[in-house]
């Protein structure tokens, strides 16, 4: 579950991810009222397995049961915020009704390495990369977006408005404020690669600064949830 907000004096609408479907939005009848079984099952960031009824504008949750919580590790606010954040970004990446079972995967798996965590918000390059591969958005980490040529130890630049990283002969003017170094653009394909073939889970400082300013420049906005990771991961 992605999330949920009120609907009239009694109802929910809950915003889901599903593998069949992707993202839909579904009503859960008198989920609001002191009584109802079915908010309990309907936990914040877990997953379930529902019964979808097709309704005029939205679809009524009829059955909902829980297949895997993660709550007691999401009490603690800095695992919260984090996963808050990454259920956010997916929120704003995804359209309704696009089945990415790939999307589904990893934010399940996020969500459950969060929980596990005991710093959360260095969870954040390595998801928000992972992301940006999945859906196809993410630079290239190998080559200059601008020439082709390969970095090899002379790092590079990052370059929003050209969608990627930049050489030096390209993109040097920019300044050090954009430049990442050999071992930061080895950190930066690290961090998206999958598991299993030389990635990484924990980025540099400039490659965590990239991988938020790619989110940002790709949505054309900065996820709410974000500010709250950083101000209680200081």
């Amino acid at each position: 579950m992605l999330r949920a907000r009120p609907l009239g004096e009694a109802d929910r609408v809950y915003t889901l991810l599903t593998r069949e479907r992707g993202k839909v939005d579904a009503v859960a009848k008198g989920a609001r009222r002191p009584r109802s079984s079915m908010a309990g099952r309907l936990e914040p960031l877990a997953e379930v397995r529902v019964a979808l009824h097709k309704g005029r504008s939205l679809d009524v949750i009829t059955e909902a049961r829980t297949i895997k919580s993660y709550w007691n590790g999401l009490v603690r606010p800095d695992a919260l915020a984090t996963a808050s954040l990454f259920a956010e970004t997916v929120d704003m990446f995804c359209e309704p009704d696009l089945a990415l079972p790939e999307i589904y995967a990893l934010l399940a798996g996020a969500v459950g390495a969060v929980a596990s965590s005991e710093s959360p918000a260095g969870l954040v390059p390595r998801f928000q990369l992972r992301l940006l591969n999945a859906l196809g958005l993410a630079p290239a980490g190998d080559a200059c977006v601008h020439c082709g040529d390969a970095f090899g130890d002379h790092g590079a630049w990052l370059d929003l408005e050209a969608g990627g990283l930049g050489c030096g002969r390209c993109c040097g003017a920019r300044g050090d404020a954009h430049a990442l170094g050999a071992a930061d653009v080895a950190n930066f394909r690290a961090l998206g690669a999958e598991r299993g073939s030389g990635a990484a889970l924990l980025a540099t400082q400039r490659v965590a600064r990239a991988a938020d300013d790619i989110i940002t420049w790709q949505l054309g906005r900065r996820p709410k949830a974000r500010a709250l990771v950083y101000e209680l991961s200081l």
